[in-house]
């Protein structure tokens, strides 16, 4: 009788090993979000979540505009990070974007919209393929997400599209060189109607060297970015690059193309716009 009871229990312990539904349970959401097991499931599949204090997340507790929320999300402190993720749990679209940071610092900056009060996280996947998850609650009115642009308003909106304004630090002790830019786009969320969705998709910053481009960071934005986006990142360009360029597409085939030259060392940074063609030179 003992030796089938114990082999009973060991037919037990080998069908919950075996069996999805006796898997390991998701980490509790300190946020109690409604939509964190949905959206673990859609982001991060079966890839190991855990939630770190050392992403850093910062927006404000309530926001004053809903169509343009300041976010930032810092994973420094990890150390190398493969791939960065910024959501919003109850927006329309909660994925507002992906950030692949290459050789620059895991850290990012912007503006977004909110539909409602909701969670905001962001995650950074390590090279050992964990996600580490942070976020903190923003309290909204709402309808930040469905309201249509302002830029339709201003009867020469379509000819400013893709203007690029940036403004670069020079390097510090540590080679990281701070960009802040500016994109002209209307960044329409589609939700409004008879107005398609019209935001920016894709932007690379390449570092211009006498040896040829070198890719420094990759943005895959969403349609929860801000109208007229911006950002700031940490890159770090190599010594002897020349200049940032900037390429992007929108979802509608619109290119974003722009050369950012570096400052000399101990140069204030300055904010220009003087385009150029093919590309627009923006900064000094």
């Amino acid at each position: 009788m003992r030796h089938a009871l114990l082999g009973s229990h060991l037919t037990v312990a080998l069908l919950m090993a075996a069996s999805p539904a006796f898997s390991a349970p998701s980490p509790s959401d300190p946020l109690g979000s409604v939509m964190w097991e949905a959206l673990r499931e859609q982001y991060f599949a079966d890839a190991p979540v855990v939630f770190d204090d050392k992403v850093k997340v910062t927006s404000p507790a309530s926001a004053e505009d809903t169509r343009a929320v300041p976010l930032s999300v810092d994973a420094t402190a990890l150390g190398q990070v493969v791939e960065m993720l910024a959501i919003a749990d109850l927006n329309p679209f909660p994925l507002i974007l992906r950030y692949h940071p290459g050789t620059a610092a895991p850290y990012i900056a912007t503006r977004i919209k909110i539909q409602q009060a909701t969670a905001v996280r962001g995650a950074a996947r390590t090279a050992d393929g964990v996600w580490h998850v942070s976020g903190v609650l923003v309290d909204a009115a709402g309808g930040g997400c469905s309201a249509p642009p302002v830029s339709y308003a201003q009867k020469d909106w379509a000819d400013h599209v893709g203007e690029v304004q940036a403004r670069l630090w020079p390097a510090d002790a540590d080679g990281v060189a701070r960009l802040r830019l500016r994109i002209r786009h209307p960044n329409d969320t589609g939700l409004v109607d008879g107005i398609p969705a019209f935001f920016v998709e894709t932007l690379t910053v390449q570092a211009q060297t006498p040896g040829g481009p070198a890719e420094l960071a990759r943005i895959d934005s969403l349609e929860p970015v801000s109208e007229n986006p911006v950002y700031s990142l940490d890159l770090r360009p190599p010594p002897d690059a020349r200049a940032l360029v900037l390429r992007g597409r929108d979802n509608q085939g619109g290119e974003i193309d722009a050369i950012i030259p570096m400052p000399p060392p101990g140069a204030r940074p300055a904010m220009t716009l003087r385009p150029t063609d093919p590309l627009r030179s923006v900064g000094q």
